[in-house]
Order: C-alpha cells, then structure tokens, then sequence
C-alpha cells in the first residue's frame, strides 16, 4: 500500500477544522492542522505536505501572504484556498500569490475531495493543453456547440469565428487550470510572438464579452502567467 498523501490544512474555525480533518483522513489522507499564518508555515517546512489547504483570513498573517512565503521556496507543491472571500479581485489575488484553485465557503466535502484528487494527479499548470472528442460543452446558463461554433443562451444564439471557437474549446477542455499564455499561442497560433500575444489578448475579451450574461462563467487573467477558465458553483 502506497503512504498517505499529507495534507496541510490552515483553518482558524476550529469546528469547520475538525470537520473536514476527520473527514479527509476518513479517506486516506493524513492531516496536519494549523490555526494561524505562522503555524502554517512553520508546520509546512516540517511537514513537507503534498498539498496545502488554505483559508484567506488568517491570525497573524494572511493566506496570501502565506502562500507567498511558502512560493518564495517551493513551486511545486499544490495550494489550494478555501475563503468566504469571492470576488473576482479575491480570486485573481489567490492565484497570483501562487495559488492552484480556488473553492468557495460554504463548500460540500465531496466537492473538496474531487478538488485534491485532482490536483495531487495533474500538473495545474499546463504545457500540453489537453484536447478530446467532445463537441457540446455546458458552461453555466450557456451551451456551447464548438463543431457548429455557436454559443447559445436561453434560446438565443452566437455564432462565433473560428478563432473565437478555437480558443473556447480550449477553456473548456481544460476548465480550472492555468493555461500558459505561451503554449495556447503555439498551439492556435503556430508562435508566440508580441503580434500574436495582443491577438490572443483581444480574442480573449471578446469571449468575455460574449459570456458576461453569465457572472458564474468567467476567464480571469493570472498575471505574467496565463489564463485560467473558472465556472463557479460546479
């Protein structure tokens, strides 16, 4: 049997803490807990965890912060926070301090299960962008037909360019990860050139443009990073 994947968990709910700390080790994990921003890092450099669960609003020092330091000396290692705090100027925030995902409070166990499974078996940040065979993608109150390319939302319909249709099937096969700016543009553009970063920019708001009906879909920019194609509430 293969030793449990250690998990940092920064929480100062102390109920909210021991809840989810008796029902991830249910399932395997082993669980470290810290109740402020200094424990957390002193307990992250012994513990050496897999992954780290991360509140925002911490004693002492914020989850950012944390999360900053924690960079400062290791890249590899998955962050995922978990805050009250949710809008789009948090969540950027979060990633830009070197978060990996980011789940909204109150949230269900099962969806924080999926959530670390995930990110203990995929590199969040993606220089092969992965691709398949589907054509219909549900995104929020949207439908996406990418072989007709047209976007539908409660019985209107938006025909997209091929460009436009490229890239959104791009975000939605690979949603909630950080697509590096450089590999999208090799891949739809053949090069990563200056010229083809400013298209791949101004493509990029007119999806945003197209999608804002629907506040719970959205392409956020990681900055000096990438994109990052988030669909709330799923």
């Amino acid at each position: 049997m293969s030793p449990s994947k250690k998990v940092l968990y920064v929480e100062d709910e102390m109920a909210l803490a021991m809840l989810v700390k008796e029902n991830l080790e249910s399932h395997g994990y082993d669980v470290f807990h810290a109740k402020n921003g200094e424990e957390a890092l002193e307990r992250f450099f012994f513990v050496k965890p897999h992954i780290v669960l991360l509140d925002v609003m911490l004693p002492k020092s914020s989850g950012f912060k944390v999360a900053k330091d924690i960079r400062a000396a290791d890249r590899q290692t998955p962050i995922l926070f978990i805050s009250a705090k949710v809008q789009t100027k948090d969540v950027i925030q979060g990633f830009e301090a070197g978060g990996n995902d980011y789940i909204r409070k109150p949230f269900s166990l099962e969806e924080l299960l999926i959530r670390i499974k995930a990110m203990l078996s995929v590199n969040r940040v993606l220089d092969v962008l992965e691709r398949s065979d589907q054509r219909i993608f549900e995104l929020g109150k949207f439908e996406f037909d990418s072989k007709k390319m047209l976007l539908y939302f409660q019985g209107q319909q938006q025909k997209l360019t091929s460009r436009e249709s490229e890239l959104l099937q791009l975000f939605c096969e690979n949603e909630n990860r950080l697509l590096n700016k450089k590999t999208i543009l090799s891949k739809l553009w053949g090069d990563d050139s200056f010229f083809n970063s400013r298209s791949l920019d101004v493509f990029v708001s007119k999806l945003r443009k197209h999608l804002k009906k629907d506040p719970s879909v959205e392409i956020i920019n990681i900055r000096g990073q990438g994109y990052k194609f988030l669909i709330y509430g799923r």
